[in-house]
């Protein structure tokens, strides 16, 4: 079972040390709009494919363009759908596993699209 299947917003986490699974509920939350995570899902997919590209082409140009498609689609979820700040400027590590982990429950089916 995937967690925080409902997207319910968690309250900011107060302490400061989180588990993974504190913090990806919390990060779930933060992602209740479908079109942000959509967005996410599609940032991410853009940045493996950037760098998949770019490593098997060796032009690394294509790997410097990963962090701009990457949050750019990301943000732009954030600003214009979900309307909050991202995570990703308190908590940079943390939220860019998460989007990987989101991409991933997606792309095996276990979240829906």
């Amino acid at each position: 079972m995937v967690s925080n299947p409902h997207y319910v917003r968690i309250p900011h986490p107060q302490s400061g040390r989180l588990t993974k699974q504190q913090f990806y509920a919390f990060y779930l939350g933060e992602h209740a709009n479908r079109t942000c995570r959509r967005l996410h899902v599609a940032g991410t997919a853009g940045v493996l494919t950037l760098a998949a590209t770019g490593l098997a082409t060796c032009r690394p140009a294509l790997l410097l363009a990963c962090p701009l498609v990457g949050y750019g689609a990301a943000w732009a979820g954030h600003f214009f759908f979900e309307h909050n700040r991202p995570a990703t400027f308190k908590y940079p590590l943390w939220s860019l596993l998460s989007d990987f982990k989101l991409f991933w429950e997606v792309a095996s089916g276990q979240r829906p699209f």
